[in-house]
């Protein structure tokens, strides 16, 4: 038999990729646990719904939590490994530091009722729970709600070196922001969309100081509310304070968050810059006017960053404690 030339065989090899790709992404869908465990999103969704009658937090713990994960190592809730035996995992990087401890909680308590099921028992993974959480917190809160797409494999790896440059920081400017979500398959409509999630939450001063206590202070910024910030964050930063992130509603998820950045009411420079930057303002200005237009965007971008990186059949497990390897 002739040797296949080299094209052919990159032909082969693409080919190989894609189809195993599409493949893995075929292998996710909204009633993967129909018949393995028909009732685990009602199970998660009360569980939800008891944690945030405890504390608010619940709500941007758990958004947050599912972002940092699915920007790392993609959805497979490497994030929520605690670190042992000398390895150090993802969630203690300096960059998940800030996670609130409730959205790790609010996973772990809804793994455990859906394992109380003996049909469900082990056979629901913490990837899918948490991207189950995430969607009921932004319903609860206001946003919009959307059919999860089920069927991800906990992850068999966390490492804090894994962290490093995934993720988005404070004072990322648009190109940072579109380069880091592309590498995601994400649109720069998407990271808009995504990064009106801080309509809900809190941040602590260091974050933005920068932009209050700079000479001349940071003239992207409303100078009343930059006013306000220094009034709420001292100089010398105060790492118990906390501010919301949204200063008119903070506690509904609705399109305010575009509203003020509008009029220079983002708390961050990567807020700020998605009506400063002209490649971007228009659709800052378009979901400002429109809740159905963000809403419908935002549900869209959610069901693609859940797709990112996951694993499926024996890519994964399914993880016996959201916080340990089996």
């Amino acid at each position: 038999m002739a040797a296949k030339s080299p094209f052919l065989l990159l032909l082969l090899s693409l080919c190989l990729i894609l189809c195993f790709s599409s493949t893995a992404n075929a292998q996710l869908s909204q009633n993967f646990y129909a018949k393995i465990c028909p009732n685990v999103e009602s199970i998660v969704r009360n569980v939800v719904a008891n944690k945030i009658k405890q504390t608010f937090v619940t709500i941007p713990a758990t958004l947050r939590l599912f972002f940092h994960d699915c920007f790392v190592q993609g959805c497979d809730a490497s994030v929520m490994i605690a670190s042992a035996g000398g390895n150090t995992a993802e969630k203690d990087h300096e960059d998940n530091m800030s996670l609130a401890g409730d959205g790790f909680d609010t996973v772990i308590k809804a793994k455990a009722e859906v394992d109380k099921v003996l049909q469900c028992k082990n056979k629901v993974s913490c990837a899918d729970i948490l991207a189950l959480a995430t969607r009921d917190v932004i319903a609860m809160s206001g946003g919009p709600s959307y059919a999860v797409e089920l069927g991800r494999r906990d992850g068999l790896t966390s490492t804090a070196s894994s962290v490093t440059g995934k993720l988005p920081h404070p004072t990322d400017n648009l190109n940072r922001l579109n380069a880091l979500f592309a590498s995601h398959r994400l649109s720069q409509t998407d990271m808009i969309a995504l990064s009106a999630a801080h309509t809900v939450g809190f941040s602590h001063c260091g974050k933005f100081s920068n932009r209050i206590y700079s000479n001349p202070i940071d003239p992207t910024l409303n100078k009343t509310y930059a006013k306000e910030l220094q009034d709420m964050c001292p100089r010398i930063v105060d790492p118990r304070i906390a501010i919301n992130m949204d200063p008119i509603t903070p506690r509904k998820f609705d399109n305010e968050y575009f509203k003020n950045l509008q009029k220079g009411m983002g708390l961050f420079t990567s807020d700020q810059v998605l009506f400063t930057d002209a490649r971007s303002r228009q659709t800052v200005n378009t979901f400002a006017q429109s809740s159905t237009a963000f809403f419908n965007a935002f549900a869209a971008a959610m069901t693609k960053l859940g797709r990112v990186d996951v694993k499926t059949g024996n890519q994964g497990n399914i993880r016996i404690r959201c916080d340990a390897f089996n």
